[in-house]
């Protein structure tokens, strides 16, 4: 009975081309753009968590001031190196703490110059960062001791200063020091905020403490947890260290921040998950919209099928028979247009992540789910007219002009 069910419905679509296009549209475009809604938010969501996974593994910044960027306190004390390694000697869950001075500067090769952030710090630097190297070698001991005008350089700076020429071995100028090329970092790509972490110098403290800064304070202390340890534990042992060694009453507030990257991480990646859901609701509305769509040209259908299903009727067909064909026929139109939202969708997904630069993400589940809705809109809104045609009086729609 299905069978035959399927094959009406079938034949009576393909003599209405046009009009159960225009009826199922709706759907079509209700499940592509919930699809796409939810891949895309997917592919942000990726995106976060891999670019702060890019800045080091188990993260945390500690930074003078009770807040990060404008607004900072300007009247908090710098760290110092003797800091550094008190965080890594008595913090247990710590595996690596670096230093790092920073300053914007035009960094000058040839003709060619390029304004980015030098940063003053020593190997530990690459460590906490995850940083490898594409080409050359990090800075001897001796070249840290000495504090020798050596660096290495991001893949930003590489393009702007060098082109496709190799920068090793060449020498760029910092203000008035020139400063040899020994390493290429490999590229990293933008970081959680938006920022470059490829447009960047690195050179020893000690030569940014002498040649730049004229003091030797340290601006923020990267840190590194030990896999397994807690973040968070590791957070409020810093904490607890920091206001003992620059001596903060127990009444009084902190005057520095520490910035678990963890946190942030599961921050951002809950903001983007809840506006996926939000902007999938919305778009799942259109789906309420092409229900309607197929509800009135059904009801359409049964009234310019009065004397047809008159006649099912007055030969022997069940009122369950017109039910089901009916009801099969509303299934077959949201059907096929599920499938071809879903289609639409993954291509317009793939085609909008390429534009936003974002990795393409795609949801089996979030798909599997809007077929099986638009099946459902099919049987809630293809129900009444079904109903209504098994319910039709033989004699009466025999009659029907």
């Amino acid at each position: 009975m299905i069978g035959n069910a399927l094959l009406l419905a079938l034949r009576s679509i393909r003599r209405n081309v046009l009009r159960s296009f225009l009826t199922t549209l709706g759907i079509v475009i209700g499940v592509a753009s919930v699809i796409i809604m939810v891949n895309l938010g997917s592919g942000a969501t990726l995106q976060v968590s891999q670019q702060i996974a890019n800045l080091g593994s188990n993260l945390l910044f500690l930074h003078a001031g009770q807040r990060f960027g404008p607004g900072a306190r300007a009247q908090a004390p710098p760290f110092k190196l003797a800091d550094v390694n008190a965080i890594e000697r008595e913090v247990s869950g710590v595996a690596v703490a670096a230093p790092q001075s920073s300053q914007a500067m035009v960094v000058i090769f040839g003709n060619e110059n390029w304004s980015t952030s030098v940063n003053g710090s020593d190997n530990r630097y690459f460590e906490v960062g995850g940083w490898q190297l594409a080409r050359g070698r990090l800075f001897g001991e001796s070249e840290l001791r000495a504090g020798s005008s050596v660096c290495a350089i991001g893949e930003t700076v590489r393009r702007q200063l060098f082109g496709a020429q190799d920068p090793i071995g060449s020498t760029i100028r910092l203000k008035k020091i020139a400063c040899e090329v020994i390493g290429l970092l490999q590229k990293k790509g933008q970081s959680a905020g938006g920022s470059d972490q490829d447009d960047a110098v690195v050179i020893p403290l000690r030569t940014f403490w002498r040649r730049i800064a004229g003091n030797q304070n340290v601006d923020r202390i990267r840190i590194s947890a030990r896999e397994g340890v807690a973040t968070a534990t590791v957070q409020r042992d810093i904490e607890r260290l920091m206001r003992e060694r620059r001596r903060i009453g127990a009444g009084d507030d902190d005057d520095f921040s520490v910035m678990d990257m963890q946190e942030l991480a599961q921050t951002l990646t809950g903001t983007t998950r809840i506006l996926t859901t939000l902007l999938g609701a919305v778009a799942a509305v259109s789906l309420l919209v092409g229900g309607i769509g197929i509800m009135n040209i059904m009801l359409v259908s049964v009234t310019e099928r009065t004397r047809e299903i008159g006649i099912r009727l007055a030969i022997g067909a069940l009122a369950r028979d017109v039910l089901t064909q009916f009801l099969v026929e509303a299934v077959v139109l949201s059907s096929l247009g599920g499938l071809v939202g879903i289609l639409l969708a993954l291509a317009a997904s793939w085609f909008i992540a390429g534009l936003l630069a974002i990795p393409f993400v795609v949801e089996p589940g979030m798909v599997l789910v809007a077929l099986l809705f638009s099946m459902v809109i099919g049987i809630a809104f293809g129900y009444f007219p079904a109903r209504k045609a098994a319910r039709l009086n033989p004699i009466d729609a025999l009659r029907h002009e």
